[in-house]
């Protein structure tokens, strides 16, 4: 089922969420593009490590054992009944393997913007890229209980969107440019309960180069 999904992702999904080439399709859990410790003091070492090796590696586990069990359920019924699961643990694979994308370290790339088709899009969109992160932020952090904030492309129309999504739904309707996970597991032991303190840090390393090569694949 979800080798079918795969194939009609957009370019930046389907990039992340390949399955590796195995006998058995099996999901594995992506290396990071930078150490643990890389994104401090913006993002713990100690939450990297959990965020990464226990959090993600969990939905990895569970999408293998959704789709296992999706494989090998006789009924139709039993194969409704695992949609939430292939929902829940597919979006928390995709979505996180994304969002690592998503980072890079302060003294290499991350927080700069530069002069591009990127930025030339916010300051079109939101009128100002300072505007876009305050408008970013104010609707991450309004979303309630878990979910995700992002910054998405819509083909429809032609702009840059922020939009959110609850728990670990992945964003289908428009290509997702910048995601942020606003999961407590993302920053409650290093920011406790002040969200808009984490909203603020981690521009510091959000990888703006990979923002818009994924603008760029989405606008081809």
């Amino acid at each position: 089922m979800l080798s079918i999904a795969k194939s009609a992702l957009r370019p930046s999904l389907a990039r992340a969420f390949a399955a590796p080439a195995t006998s058995m399709s099996l999901h594995t859990l992506p290396d990071l593009p930078y150490a643990y410790n890389a994104l401090e003091p913006y993002i713990s070492e100690t939450i990297m490590k959990l965020h990464h090796s226990k959090h993600h590696q969990a939905y990895v586990n569970g999408l293998n054992a959704a789709e296992q069990a999706y494989a090998q359920s006789p009924s139709v019924k039993e194969k409704i009944a695992l949609q939430s699961a292939l929902k829940f643990n597919g979006g928390g694979h995709i979505n996180h393997s994304l969002f690592w994308k998503n980072l890079s370290p302060a003294n290499a790339d991350g927080g700069n913007l530069s002069d591009g088709p990127l930025k030339k899009a916010i300051e079109r969109d939101f009128g100002s890229v300072e505007e876009f992160k305050k408008k970013f932020n104010a609707a991450t952090a309004a979303i309630q209980g878990s979910g995700w904030g992002w910054l998405g492309y819509n083909s429809v129309n032609n702009t840059l969107e922020i939009v959110t999504t609850a728990n670990q739904d992945p964003l289908l309707s428009h290509t997702p440019i910048i995601g942020v996970d606003i999961w407590e597991h993302a920053f409650y032991l290093q920011y406790q309960n002040v969200k808009a303190d984490y909203l603020t840090a981690i521009w510091n390393v959000v990888n703006f180069k990979e923002a818009e090569q994924r603008l760029a694949e989405a606008t081809k």
